[in-house]
Protein backbone atom coordinates (compact mmCIF):
# COMPACT_ATOMS: atom_id res chain seq x y z
CA UNK A 1 0.00 0.00 0.00
CA UNK A 2 1.46 3.39 -0.92
CA UNK A 3 2.53 5.79 1.82
CA UNK A 4 -0.26 8.19 2.77
CA UNK A 5 0.17 11.83 1.77
CA UNK A 6 -1.20 13.18 5.06
CA UNK A 7 -1.47 10.98 8.11
CA UNK A 8 -2.83 7.45 8.26
CA UNK A 9 -5.50 6.30 5.80
CA UNK A 10 -9.11 6.62 6.90
CA UNK A 11 -10.95 3.63 8.34
CA UNK A 12 -13.31 3.69 5.36
CA UNK A 13 -10.37 3.49 2.97
CA UNK A 14 -8.91 0.55 4.88
CA UNK A 15 -12.22 -1.36 4.92
CA UNK A 16 -12.73 -0.63 1.22
CA UNK A 17 -9.20 -1.72 0.31
CA UNK A 18 -9.39 -4.89 2.41
CA UNK A 19 -12.75 -5.68 0.80
CA UNK A 20 -11.30 -5.22 -2.71
CA UNK A 21 -8.35 -7.50 -1.99
CA UNK A 22 -10.48 -10.14 -0.27
CA UNK A 23 -12.99 -10.14 -3.12
CA UNK A 24 -10.23 -10.36 -5.74
CA UNK A 25 -8.84 -13.42 -3.95
CA UNK A 26 -12.31 -14.97 -3.88
CA UNK A 27 -12.87 -14.27 -7.56
CA UNK A 28 -9.52 -15.89 -8.46
CA UNK A 29 -10.22 -18.98 -6.34
CA UNK A 30 -13.83 -19.40 -7.45
CA UNK A 31 -13.15 -18.91 -11.16
CA UNK A 32 -12.10 -22.56 -11.47
CA UNK A 33 -15.67 -23.45 -10.45
CA UNK A 34 -17.16 -20.99 -12.93
CA UNK A 35 -18.30 -18.58 -10.20
CA UNK A 36 -17.69 -14.99 -9.23
CA UNK A 37 -17.74 -13.95 -5.59
CA UNK A 38 -21.17 -12.33 -6.13
CA UNK A 39 -22.56 -15.50 -7.68
CA UNK A 40 -21.13 -17.56 -4.85
CA UNK A 41 -22.69 -15.24 -2.26
CA UNK A 42 -26.12 -15.59 -3.83
CA UNK A 43 -25.79 -19.34 -4.43
CA UNK A 44 -24.54 -20.02 -0.89
CA UNK A 45 -27.30 -17.82 0.55
CA UNK A 46 -29.95 -19.65 -1.46
CA UNK A 47 -28.47 -22.98 -0.39
CA UNK A 48 -28.69 -21.94 3.26
CA UNK A 49 -32.18 -20.46 2.94
CA UNK A 50 -33.52 -23.58 1.26
CA UNK A 51 -31.77 -26.14 3.46
CA UNK A 52 -35.08 -26.85 5.19
CA UNK A 53 -36.76 -27.65 1.86
CA UNK A 54 -38.31 -24.21 1.35
CA UNK A 55 -38.24 -22.52 -2.05
CA UNK A 56 -37.58 -18.82 -1.51
CA UNK A 57 -38.52 -16.22 -4.08
CA UNK A 58 -35.99 -13.91 -5.72
CA UNK A 59 -37.39 -11.09 -3.57
CA UNK A 60 -36.81 -13.10 -0.38
CA UNK A 61 -33.28 -13.90 -1.53
CA UNK A 62 -32.67 -10.22 -2.32
CA UNK A 63 -33.95 -9.21 1.12
CA UNK A 64 -31.73 -11.83 2.78
CA UNK A 65 -28.57 -10.84 0.90
CA UNK A 66 -29.19 -7.09 0.98
CA UNK A 67 -28.78 -6.89 -2.80
CA UNK A 68 -31.15 -5.13 -5.17
CA UNK A 69 -33.77 -7.45 -6.67
CA UNK A 70 -32.62 -6.67 -10.24
CA UNK A 71 -29.04 -7.59 -9.34
CA UNK A 72 -30.19 -10.85 -7.74
CA UNK A 73 -32.24 -11.61 -10.86
CA UNK A 74 -29.16 -11.12 -13.04
CA UNK A 75 -27.04 -13.36 -10.81
CA UNK A 76 -29.75 -16.04 -10.62
CA UNK A 77 -30.09 -15.99 -14.42
CA UNK A 78 -26.35 -16.74 -14.76
CA UNK A 79 -26.56 -19.47 -12.11
CA UNK A 80 -29.57 -20.96 -13.90
CA UNK A 81 -27.68 -20.98 -17.22
CA UNK A 82 -24.87 -22.86 -15.43
CA UNK A 83 -27.45 -25.43 -14.19
CA UNK A 84 -26.76 -24.53 -10.55
CA UNK A 85 -30.20 -23.08 -9.81
CA UNK A 86 -33.72 -23.67 -11.10
CA UNK A 87 -36.53 -21.13 -11.20
CA UNK A 88 -40.14 -22.29 -11.15
CA UNK A 89 -43.41 -20.40 -11.19
CA UNK A 90 -44.87 -19.81 -7.76
CA UNK A 91 -48.33 -21.43 -7.67
CA UNK A 92 -49.59 -18.90 -5.12
CA UNK A 93 -48.17 -15.76 -6.82
CA UNK A 94 -47.99 -15.63 -10.61
CA UNK A 95 -45.61 -12.64 -10.48
CA UNK A 96 -43.02 -14.49 -8.40
CA UNK A 97 -40.71 -17.41 -9.00
CA UNK A 98 -39.46 -19.99 -6.55
CA UNK A 99 -35.77 -20.82 -6.47
CA UNK A 100 -34.06 -24.13 -5.91
CA UNK A 101 -30.39 -25.15 -5.84
CA UNK A 102 -29.82 -28.11 -8.16
CA UNK A 103 -27.81 -31.18 -7.17
CA UNK A 104 -24.91 -29.81 -9.19
CA UNK A 105 -25.38 -26.44 -7.50
CA UNK A 106 -25.11 -28.05 -4.07
CA UNK A 107 -21.89 -29.79 -5.14
CA UNK A 108 -20.46 -26.50 -6.41
CA UNK A 109 -21.45 -24.71 -3.18
CA UNK A 110 -19.60 -27.34 -1.14
CA UNK A 111 -16.47 -27.08 -3.29
CA UNK A 112 -16.64 -23.27 -3.27
CA UNK A 113 -17.13 -23.17 0.50
CA UNK A 114 -13.90 -25.12 0.97
CA UNK A 115 -12.06 -22.54 -1.16
CA UNK A 116 -13.68 -19.63 0.68
CA UNK A 117 -12.72 -21.07 4.08
CA UNK A 118 -9.14 -21.64 2.92
CA UNK A 119 -8.92 -17.96 1.88
CA UNK A 120 -10.40 -16.91 5.20
CA UNK A 121 -7.80 -18.99 7.06
CA UNK A 122 -4.98 -17.27 5.12
CA UNK A 123 -6.48 -13.78 5.49
CA UNK A 124 -6.99 -14.22 9.25
CA UNK A 125 -3.56 -15.72 9.95
CA UNK A 126 -2.13 -12.35 11.12
CA UNK A 127 -4.85 -12.28 13.80
CA UNK A 128 -4.03 -15.81 14.95
CA UNK A 129 -6.34 -17.71 12.61
CA UNK A 130 -10.12 -18.04 12.33
CA UNK A 131 -10.63 -19.21 15.93
CA UNK A 132 -8.38 -16.75 17.75
CA UNK A 133 -9.50 -14.16 20.27
CA UNK A 134 -8.32 -11.36 17.97
CA UNK A 135 -10.41 -12.75 15.10
CA UNK A 136 -13.42 -13.08 17.39
CA UNK A 137 -13.06 -9.43 18.43
CA UNK A 138 -12.54 -8.39 14.81
CA UNK A 139 -15.73 -10.24 13.80
CA UNK A 140 -17.68 -8.57 16.65
CA UNK A 141 -16.43 -5.16 15.52
CA UNK A 142 -17.43 -5.84 11.92
CA UNK A 143 -20.90 -6.99 13.05
CA UNK A 144 -21.30 -3.84 15.13
CA UNK A 145 -20.39 -1.67 12.14
CA UNK A 146 -22.68 -3.64 9.80
CA UNK A 147 -25.63 -3.40 12.18
CA UNK A 148 -25.06 0.32 12.56
CA UNK A 149 -24.88 0.73 8.78
CA UNK A 150 -28.17 -1.17 8.40
CA UNK A 151 -29.86 0.92 11.07
CA UNK A 152 -28.72 4.20 9.54
CA UNK A 153 -28.99 3.18 5.88
CA UNK A 154 -30.46 5.82 3.61
CA UNK A 155 -32.83 3.86 1.32
CA UNK A 156 -32.38 6.43 -1.42
CA UNK A 157 -28.73 5.40 -1.80
CA UNK A 158 -28.21 2.11 -3.60
CA UNK A 159 -24.86 0.34 -3.91
CA UNK A 160 -23.29 0.16 -7.33
CA UNK A 161 -23.83 -3.03 -9.30
CA UNK A 162 -20.95 -5.34 -10.10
Amino acid sequence: MPAPAEGPPSTGYLVWHLSLRWRAALDRALSSLGLTSSQYGVLASLHGLSSDGSRPSQRELADFTGLRPMHVSKLIRALEQAALVERDNNPSDTRAVQLRVTTRGAEVVAAARAKVLAIEDRRLAPLGGPHSTDTSEFRKTLLTLLRHAEETNDPSVEPAAD
